[in-house]
């Protein structure tokens, strides 16, 4: 325990403790590594001859947060045993501000979580001047709140107002945003910052927090002044708007905060720890902490690749088709540093493709999260051409053109006349078989489908399509790519819609076979917010456009022939394209009216066109119908080998489209609900509305036996 944290006296008498975990890449708050700083602190705090304190890391980073092990049993753990750890982790922090001698937290890299907590449980915050480190706490974001002091010293130290959206928008920040914002008080150079900390204590400032004096006052008042009580107020009413009371980790902030400046700082954490049980061992916070840290990590760390292959690097990308979608794939490679070849039909479109990225570079400018030369140097690797003899010597070439089998066809011949024998041929299609497209290809093992997401800058998933004849060295590489240019893979199978599509597709379908029913659409997508997806379905449909959505059913129903099943949402869209030419936002005018000088309303329209039913359902079961359709078609894909692990379902359907991250993803809804009780959810949805919920034999086989996707 005792090499995790070293003790540095130097002359002066200022104990400089280094955090430096030999067995981990980074530091995190853990068993032994609580105990080792504990031991740490009661060392230190008894030698007289010490005169001040350094808290600080022997790593690129400060302390990033929890151990993985410690979060691990969070959901198997018992109340008592999750309050004893945090209170476990309290009791250091709290023993290290009231030592007796100034502590300064020598910031040198990120610190988030219980890594900040420990650095506000100091009387002075120094950060090195880093714009990648992160500083924050982030918390909120897993289902959880700041456990070990960070609703209450927060507060105290920049006031409720200014710390309750960094708490329940579980806010992270680089250094100068964080000195900006009251949560450190320095930033100074990395070479300095030791010095800087030295410095601080030689100035013999006060060994006493602000809130341990007598006459401590809040910043910006006390909670029952009329200001802070009001917004109060308001955020309650505002987190309740944002979350749908579907997350309760914001509302136990909230509570916590208001709350715990109403008492002394000791009572006011051992509060603090009973919120935080209270939410570890709801099914929310398991969710999310299951999906969003581990299976989100676990697809960023490729866990799935195939093994046997030397990883790869990519200097060069060819990019076919500069749409919205090409241009954001050239963007995001650029970014990482690599050179992309943007090719279109005419210069003029490809540079066209090329101000797409202009565009986000000069906000970033603006922003200060790019400085002008940086900015120069990635547009300078963006080069706009129709000349396919450009792509010689590049690694990956990603077609991004229009959805017809005959254009990427065209575009793949002409691409591999000049690329070389060990490059990969990478089509972005969201619906057309891999398999199929590879027949243009002269070599069907280097073809795999890399499925974007609008807008690639903002859109982490990408979809890896493997076809019949996709090599694991081209699936691996491919991996390797998307893990370079900083987004997440998951990896499915070549059928019709692969996963994401097939699945998404279904949300918005149901919702408009209910409109079709006489689901008032108001009701109808309000009830989709509520249920917790992003935007409802009516709304998403015009999104994506009624259009496309119809194209692609007559392409799917000409390719089937008499196995096509129509669905009972086809007919409304049939009529909103080819009879009122309502066709998506794109054009103004789809289930919404987008006027310009104002928001988007329901097409006065569609009450006549569909006429609401007197008794309207309740929108809870509205709701469960969504989700429901979603997940049990997600069963279908893994019962038809689309996906090849649950887990994959679950962070594609998260980043994918916005499935209710609450639930932890598509089959951790199923988990949530129970196997069974979802079994007979779907008999009973399959009864009244159609054999698409009908779950398929793998659910009751489950449901039998008492298992789980998730274990």
């Amino acid at each position: 325990m005792t090499d995790i944290i070293t003790i540095d006296i130097d002359g002066d008498g200022i104990a400089t403790l280094t955090w430096d975990d030999p067995g981990a890449p980074v530091n995190t708050l853990g068993e032994a590594s609580i105990t080792a700083f504990a031991n740490a602190i009661e060392t230190v705090a008894a030698n007289n001859d010490v005169t001040g304190i350094v808290v600080t890391s022997g790593k690129r980073g400060f302390i990033a947060g929890a151990d993985l092990k410690m979060l691990r049993t969070l959901g198997d753990a018992t109340p008592q045993a999750i309050y004893d750890m945090v209170r476990g982790l309290q009791g250091p922090l709290r023993a290290l501000e009231t030592c007796g001698k100034p502590v300064v937290a020598a910031i040198n890299g990120t610190a988030l979580g219980g890594g900040y907590e420990v650095a506000l449980a100091c009387h002075h915050r120094i950060a090195a001047d880093d714009p990648k480190a992160q500083i924050g706490l982030p918390e909120a974001g897993l289902g959880l709140l700041p456990g070990a002091g960070g609703t209450q010293r927060l507060p105290r130290m920049i006031g409720a107002i200014n710390a309750i959206p960094i708490l329940t928008q579980g806010k992270k920040m680089p250094p100068r945003a964080a000195l900006e914002a009251g949560l450190v008080d320095e930033v100074v150079t990395p070479d300095g910052l030791l010095d800087a900390a030295k410095a601080w204590i030689k100035e013999s400032p006060t060994a006493t927090q602000p809130w341990d004096e007598k006459k401590f006052r809040i910043p910006g008042g006390a909670v029952q002044t009329p200001k802070v009580f009001q917004h109060f107020v308001g955020a309650n009413g505002h987190t309740r708007k944002a979350t749908w009371n579907n997350y309760p980790a914001p509302q136990a902030i909230l509570a916590c905060v208001y709350h715990g400046l109403q008492m002394p700082l000791d009572p006011a954490l051992k509060y603090e720890a009973r919120r935080f049980t209270e939410l570890a061992q709801g099914a929310v916070a398991q969710n999310m902490i299951r999906t969003l840290f581990f299976a989100m990590g676990e697809a960023n760390k490729l866990a799935r690749r195939p093994e046997g292959v030397p990883k790869a690097t990519f200097k060069k990308v060819g990019v076919l088709g500069a749409g919205m979608m090409g241009a954001g794939i050239a963007w995001q490679c650029a970014l990482v540093g690599m050179e992309v070849v943007l090719i279109d039909r005419t210069q003029d479109h490809a540079e066209k493709g090329k101000a797409y990225s202009e565009g986000l570079a000069a906000k970033r400018v603006k922003r200060g999260r790019m400085s002008e030369v940086d900015a120069a140097m990635l547009l300078a690797r963006i080069t706009p051409t129709t000349d396919y003899a450009l792509l010689d010597g590049a690694d990956i070439v990603v077609e991004a053109v229009f959805e017809d089998r005959a254009i990427k066809a065209d575009v793949t011949q002409k691409s591999e006349a000049v690329i070389g024998p060990d490059a990969i041929f990478a089509s972005n299609t969201s619906t057309l078989p891999i398999t199929g497209l590879a027949e243009a290809s002269n070599d069907a093992k280097r073809f795999i489908g890399l499925h974007f997401f609008s807008p690639v800058d903002k859109m982490k998933l990408v979809e890896i399509i493997v076809g019949e004849h996709t090599s694991d060295e081209t699936l691996a590489r491919s991996m390797d790519f998307v893990q370079a240019i900083k987004r997440t893979p998951i990896v499915v199978t070549d059928r019709r819609g692969f996963f994401t599509s097939r699945v998404f597709k279904t949300y918005i379908l149901e919702g408009i076979a209910m409109l079709r029913e006489g689901v008032d659409p108001m009701l109808l997508d309000n009830a989709g917010r509520m249920a917790g997806m992003p935007v409802g379905p009516l709304a998403l449909t015009d999104e994506v456009s009624l259009e496309l959505i119809h194209r692609i059913s007559g392409q799917t129903r000409r390719d089937l022939g008499d196995d096509y099943v129509e669905h009972p949402a086809e007919p409304v869209i049939t009529h909103m394209v080819e009879v009122a030419n309502r066709l998506g936002k794109k054009t103004g005018k789809g289930f919404y009216d987008y006027p310009d000088d104002g928001p988007k309303r329901i097409w006065c329209g569609l009450r006549e066109q569909f006429i609401p039913r007197r008794e309207q359902p309740d929108p809870g079961s509205i709701g469960e119908r969504l989700l429901a359709i979603q997940a049990v078609e997600t069963v279908r894909c893994l019962d038809e080998g689309v996906l090849l692990h649950p887990a994959d379902a679950d962070v594609g359907s998260i980043l994918g489209w916005g499935f209710c991250p609450f639930h932890g993803g598509v089959l951790s809804y199923i988990d949530t609900v129970g196997v069974a009780a979802f079994v007979e959810r779907c008999d009973a949805l399959a009864e009244a509305h159609g054999e698409r919920f009908t779950p398929p034999q793998r659910l009751r086989d489950m449901a039998a036996a008492g298992e789980t996707f998730h274990g």
